[in-house]
């Protein structure tokens, strides 16, 4: 498929590769940037809003992770064919079509008037979300020079570090002073607008052959993936009987078991848990997952602890939680340094042992608390959370060949998304098993038993990256012949 603006490349008309001219060069991160800043404001705006949505859609909080957990799970689910579907279809159209995809999960999202159907609509918007990122980032690659990928890529991580920022007060300022429904539909009109950008101004990509998918593997996986992630989070749920959650529960183990043993048969699996042979693949896999089995319940407990116990507005509280994503912002400019003096052991297990500090501390927060101290907090623990995203993004490859580094890449990024969705279900879980054992509504000390126990979890990836070698993944900040 050949460019469909002229002015906006260079060549030959021969069929597929043209050399894209400066304006295009500019324009193509910009425009997937869009994209990718709609998608990180409103995975960050939701927490913020949580308490409205539950009353007007006739449900308590506590429910509401289901459609936290959903969205997670849809990315769970489409990430691993994200690429397969840009090879085959044309990463432009995929990319386009998740975008439209997006903006149709937000409409049903500001149109929902039950649990149920929240939670299909952000399960939608999660679809059009597991297409956008990867595809983003392969339609980058492809376009770019190399002598200009960096520079691009800068361009492209800049709203993964604003979204977060402007998310909670901007969602929260909506939410107080118009209504909830705002945050789903502002995300139209800058779909509508990426869309045109897309269609009128990003350049098609030599496609590589697709290789055949392994279907078997999608559906068996996606059966684990989802059946788990919805039983772990509907177990205690009010809506649903607790039998439902347990069958859900015990279906996803049975096909991930199932998945197991066609993944180690198969030559080219869904998944291919043979990597995980490699020590510091494993390492980052399995001690990241406790870390962020962690802290994903945070952005479900935090706000919803400063609205229900502390009497924060949706503003308010979102004004307190972004103070996280300022520390991660200085972060960047200094992990690399940071990690060519420490190492990558020290480096990790110092993060990991200050995350798990900072949940303790929010376990111990009250509303006489001072405001200063708790966004003073919130910055370093963010600062340091930050680091940590930054090494174990690295770490993922230590170890491992560069023809394995698309299927890490992807197992990595699932087992992220997987494991932060079951945060979000532990978190809510832990509050309905504390109410429940003390009756009545929801109260502080429910709270501080959540955060307490998540602190707990986030500490075991502390003592699993202290058992690393000294020298762990040197080689990811030493160059060819560094020691």
């Amino acid at each position: 498929m050949s460019i469909t603006t002229p002015e906006l490349a260079e060549g030959t008309n021969d069929g597929t590769a043209k050399r894209p001219s400066r304006l295009a060069l500019r324009l193509t991160p910009l425009i997937l940037a869009t994209a990718l800043f709609m998608e990180n404001m409103d995975s960050t705006v939701i927490a913020t809003s949580l308490n409205a949505i539950a009353k007007d859609i006739h449900t308590d909080p506590i429910s509401l992770k289901l459609a936290l957990t959903a969205y997670l799970v849809a990315l769970a689910i489409f990430i691993p064919i994200s690429s397969w579907m840009a090879d085959r279809f044309g990463s432009r159209n995929v990319f386009r079509v998740a975008m439209i995809v997006f903006v149709l999960g937000s409409l049903a999202c500001a149109f929902s008037n039950s649990l149920f159907a929240f939670v299909g609509a952000r399960f939608l918007q999660g679809m059009g979300g597991a297409m956008m990122t990867p595809v983003a980032r392969l339609v980058l690659v492809r376009a770019t020079p190399r002598h200009d990928l960096v520079n691009a890529m800068a361009w492209l991580t800049i709203p993964g570090l604003i979204g977060p920022i402007v998310g909670p007060p901007f969602g929260g300022f909506l939410t107080t002073y118009l209504s909830w429904h705002w945050i789903f539909l502002i995300n139209v009109p800058i779909g509508v607008l990426g869309v045109v950008l897309v269609s009128k101004f990003l350049p098609e990509t030599i496609r590589n052959a697709p290789r055949k998918i392994d279907m078997k593997g999608f559906l068996l996986a996606g059966t684990a993936f989802a059946l788990f992630a919805f039983g772990t989070s509907v177990i205690s749920l009010p809506a649903l009987p607790p039998l439902v959650g347990v069958v859900a529960t015990a279906i996803g183990i049975g096909a991930g078991y199932f998945y197991a043993r066609h993944a180690l048969s198969t030559e080219y699996p869904l998944f291919d848990l043979r990597l995980l042979r490699f020590p510091f693949f494993r390492s980052s896999i399995v001690a990241g997952s406790f870390f962020r089995l962690g802290q994903g319940a945070v952005p479900f407990l935090f706000p919803l602890m400063l609205q229900l116990t502390f009497g924060l507005s949706p503003f308010q509280s979102g004004m307190v939680t972004f103070a996280g994503a300022v520390g991660a912002i200085v972060a960047k400019f200094v992990a690399n340094r940071l990690f060519i003096k420490w190492g990558f052991r020290n480096a990790l297990v110092v993060s990991t042992a200050i995350s798990a500090l900072g949940l303790v501390a929010m376990g111990l927060y009250d509303p006489s608390t001072p405001v200063p101290l708790i966004i003073s907090i919130l910055v370093f623990v963010g600062f340091w959370q930050s680091i940590f995203w930054t090494g174990s993004n690295a770490f993922v490859f230590a170890d491992i060949d560069d023809k394995d580094a698309g299927q890490a890449n992807v197992m990595s990024q699932v087992s992220a998304q997987l494991t932060i969705a079951l945060g979000v279900a532990l978190g809510g879980g832990i509050l309905e098993a504390s109410n429940a054992i003390r009756g009545g509504e929801l109260v502080l000390a429910d709270f501080h038993l959540a955060f307490f126990v998540v602190a707990a979890l986030t500490a075991i990836s502390t003592v699993m990256f202290a058992r690393l070698p000294k020298n762990a993944g040197y080689q990811l900040t030493s160059g060819p012949h560094g020691h």
